[in-house]
Order: C-alpha cells, then structure tokens, then sequence
C-alpha cells in the first residue's frame, strides 16, 4: 500500500497533492475544519439516477442486491474514459459540503451528478463512496507519512520529520504541500495557533515507587475524569479542540469568555473540562461532562452542566514551547493565567518520596477524581506520542484492572428471544499501532442497560457491513460486522492469554479481557485510532503479572 501510494504522490503535483491527500481521507479539508462532504443515500442514488440515465427505482432495486451504491454506478454507467482532473473533483466536493442556503440539496445532487456524467466507471464507484462516508481505503496517518517518504527520498527515512510536522498541525494535506514547496520547510516546521496540535499521551506504571524509580523527582498533578480540551487564542479570537481534533468552540462559550480574561496574551494551553454539581461543588464523572459535546441547546446545557477547565500544560506564548521542559512551561502556565472560576491550573505537587506521591494519590481518590499523573520535570512535549515523560496512576477497585481500556466496535452478537431488538454483546478490539489495524480483545455484554443496548443496535446496524473490514484482525465471527467508528470504555478482571482473540497472537494465543463490562457510553471525545493500543495491553498485562508475584 506505501509503495502504491508513494507511486501516486510522484505523480502529484505541487497544486494538487494537498487536494489528493485530502480525498484520500475521504474528505477535503482536516477535521478541525468541520467541514464535512456527507450526502444522505437518497440524494447519491438520484445522483447517479441522473447520471446514468435510469431510473431512481431501479437504482435502489440493484443497491438492495448490491449493497455498494459504488458497485452500482459502475455497472450502470457507459463504458468510457473519464475526463476529470483532480481540482475539478475537489471544487466539486468543496462545493457539495460547503452550499447551504434554499436549495442546498438540489445543488448537491447536480453537483454529483455532473461528476459522475464526467467518469469513468470506475472512477464514479470510488467516487460515491466518498460523499457517503464509504471510501475506506485502509489507508491511515501512518501509511501516508511512510509514501511522502518514500516518493521524497527512496525509504522511509523522513518518516520521523514528516510525522512531527503532523502532529504540529493535524494536517496531513498542509504536511504534504510544504513538503512539495520546499522540503527544508518540514525539518523546521512551526507551530501555528488555530491549528491543533496532537496531544501528548500518558504511559502507565502499577505503583508509585516505580514511578519514582523510572523519572524521579517530578510535578504530580490531579487526574481528573473529564474533556480533554486543546485551547487556542490569539488576540481575542479563541478555539477550543477536542483531542479527536474537533472543533469545540460553541460548545462551551464560557471557556471562550473566560480565555479572554484570563489568559495573558496569544497561548495554546491544554487542559481538562469537567463538570460539577453546582449546589456541592462536587465533580461529575465523564458522561456528565460529554453530555456538553452538541450543537443545538448549549445555553441550557451551560446552565445544568457548568465547567471547570482546569489546564496542565502551556505549548505555545508567542513562541514554540514545546521543546522546553515541562518544568519551565508549568511555569510560564501559571505566570499567564489570572485566578478566576472557570479557568483554573491544576493542582501540582512536586515530589521524589514515594510516600508523599502516595498520599497525595489518596486525596485525589477521596475527592471522586481518576487518581493522578506525573511528569518528568525535564521532558518536552511529546506530540502524539505515548511516553514516560507522563505517567498515570489511576484507582482500582477489588477484582479490577487498575486501568480501564477503550475498545473500538467492530461488531456484535444478536440479543435472543425477548432481546431480539438489542445486541447480545459487543465485539471489542484493540488497535496495532504497526499494521494499522483493529485486533479483538473482548466481547463485552455488560455494564449496559436494555435501553443502551436497543440504542447500540440501532447506531450499529446504521453502520453494518458485510464482510469483516479490511482492517480488522479477527477470529471470532459475529452475527454482524459493523465499520469501526464507535469506542466505549470498559473495565476488567483480569487480562488473560486466550487462543480466541487476536490482540498480540503469538503462537496462538491471544491477550483477552476476563469478565469485561462496559462503564462509559460512547466516547464521543475518541477515534477509533484513540483506542487503547495492543502494546498497551502486553504492558498491562506484564504489570499485572508483576503485581501477583510482588
């Protein structure tokens, strides 16, 4: 896949490689942007009605047998060359996800219709995939970086300098056009406020006396279970992103009023929004929190759902930060904001005893929170990366994992006889950082209630597909296969070796979740790929086996 699109991306050029990246994702702009292509099936099957030239119905007729409305526009199409240059599809695209106005749909489906009229075959079958969600190409963040790569220099060799100018900016379309421009312009990419940048990720440790003994002397800060929020201001223009790098600005307008007053100068602070009880000044846990994640009926969540956003790092002040040490930007970060109620810095200690990080854990724990993190006084920022410049403890309970583990939907299992409408339980999988790839770690069937479950069947059958997807790595076949989209958070006895899921096989046996139940509704704040890893779980599971014979 690296070689064909490395192939590709030779081809490209300089005016269109951000346009053909871009499409590659099934999109035309990143995801911070919000701006979304999506048709609805009605108005892509009128499209291709138009087009080829028969009718609606008999175009729904063969979607019914077929399944792919890609499949069926290239059977009912002529055979013939098609005539589209990349900037006519992209404008085309740009166009469909950015009208509105009276006549929003019309324009759309003429718009498709035009492209079609324009194809060939099988340019029109990959073509509808893309207004609909379906292009699916396998092609992830990672294989992309390794073809800019390899049509730059041979190999992968720039993989490194390529991927940290992406988590610099979340744009895999403006990475590849500065490395057409001018290849230098990668080595010393900067940081540019209003463009997210990759959060930085916490490794685990199972005591606090391992935590001493891998960074020593280090700040601990609060853990708090809540929306981890990236804000961006500049003058008084403020932008908040979710670590999915999704635009959260209207969402919490008292967090963009507050960053006004209370941040000094231009900042890309990080930090963590959680909501409270307002008559105890209690937090609430995280699916309080989400339920502030909508577009419609923000005032009155803002009223019931009041936030803290309590920030932890400082990654930009007019100047790059993320280079300097996490000591120094702790500073900078307390220096630039001002007390005030919506906008606080978390709580810190700085410590090298074992039995004071303790303590300080036990508090945390009494007072509702997940448990704590603790952070190398001397590391940079880590963007995107998983590494011991964070560490987290969080609580456990008797016959529990001391973590919990977000698994992404990858299908299900039917609810029989009187839960014939549900799902029986949900098959779970982990994701492989290295082959791209969703490996099954779980079937998960409880922590739900039946009204969760009517729910997860609906969503899920909105979403179902065939045949196993591509990138998913299973033995264990449910009744339906769904696309993975959704990630749910769930707890654990025990992880166990097991020759029924894939999840780090080797010589075939598996790591598998014992007794896994549900205790988070959909993370709305989660990709797939935000998923907790495999490496995470052979991590997880040495720890474990580590604290049994301690």
């Amino acid at each position: 896949m690296t070689d064909i699109l490395a192939s590709l991306f030779k081809e490209c050029t300089v005016e269109d490689i951000d346009k053909v990246v871009y499409m590659l994702q099934g999109t035309v702009a990143p995801p911070f942007k919000g701006i979304e292509i999506g048709m609805g099936e009605k108005f892509v099957q009128q499209a291709v009605s138009n087009a080829s030239g028969v009718s609606k119905e008999e175009v729904v007729k063969e979607y019914k047998t077929s399944g792919d409305l890609g499949i069926v526009v290239s059977d009912l199409l002529p055979k013939k060359e098609g005539t589209l240059t990349v900037s006519q599809v992209y404008d085309a695209f740009m166009k469909i996800a950015t009208v509105s106005g009276k006549g929003t749909q019309e324009v759309k489906i003429k718009s498709l219709t035009e492209l079609l009229k324009n194809s060939s075959p099988k340019e029109a079958r990959y073509l509808v995939r893309i207004p609909l969600g379906k292009l699916r190409l396998g092609a992830g963040d990672a294989t992309i970086i390794d073809a800019l790569s390899v049509r730059t220099v041979g190999d992968k060799s720039m993989k490194a300098e390529i991927e940290r100018a992406y988590n610099l900016c979340c744009d895999m379309g403006l990475v590849a056009k500065t490395l057409y421009t001018d290849r230098k312009a990668i080595t010393n990419f900067g940081i540019k406020v209003g463009n997210p940048i990759k959060p930085a990720l916490a490794e685990r440790l199972s005591s606090v006396e391992e935590i001493i003994d891998k960074i020593g002397e280090c700040y601990v800060e609060a853990k708090y279970d809540g929306f981890r929020i990236q804000l961006h201001k500049e003058g008084d223009k403020v932008e908040l992103f979710s670590r999915r790098i999704e635009r959260m600005t209207h969402m919490f307008p008292e967090i963009v009023q507050a960053a006004r007053e209370q941040i000094k100068g231009d900042a890309i602070v990080e930090g963590e929004t959680i909501s409270y009880d307002e008559s105890t000044g209690e937090f609430l846990p995280f699916q309080f929190t989400i339920r502030r994640k909508r577009k419609h009926g923000v005032e009155e969540m803002v009223e019931q759902y009041p936030v803290v956003y309590f920030t932890f790092d400082m990654l930009y002040n007019g100047q790059d930060l993320t280079k300097k040490p996490y000591i120094e930007r702790r500073s900078i970060l307390e220096q630039s904001i001002s007390e005030g109620e919506t906008i606080k810095v978390s709580e810190k200690i700085k410590t090298k005893d074992p039995e004071e990080l303790k303590l300080f854990f036990d508090e945390n724990i009494g007072r509702g929170l997940e448990g704590i993190v603790a952070k190398d006084l001397n590391a940079p920022y880590t963007a995107g990366a998983r590494k011991f410049a964070w560490i987290k403890l969080k609580r456990s309970y008797k016959g529990e994992l001391a973590d919990t583990i977000d698994v992404t939907i990858v299908g299900y299992l039917a609810g029989r006889g009187a839960r014939a409408k549900m799902v029986g339980a949900l098959l779970g999988a982990v994701y492989d950082e290295e082959s791209e790839t969703f490996k099954t770690v779980a079937k998960v069937g409880s922590g739900m209630t039946e009204e969760q479950m009517k729910t997860l069947k609906q969503m899920l059958d909105e979403i179902r597909v065939e045949n196993k997807p591509k990138n998913v790595d299973a033995i264990i076949v449910p009744d339906v296969w769904t696309h993975p989209q959704y990630v749910i958070t769930v707890s654990a006895d025990e992880i166990t070796l097991s020759p029924s899921h894939t999840c780090g096989r080797v010589d075939e046996l598996g790591y598998a979740l014992r007794f896994p139940r549900m205790v988070s509704w959909i993370r709305e704040d989660k990709k797939p790929e935000d998923s907790t890893t495999v490496k995470e779980i052979i991590e997880m599971y040495d720890m474990q086996k580590h604290a049994k014979t301690s």
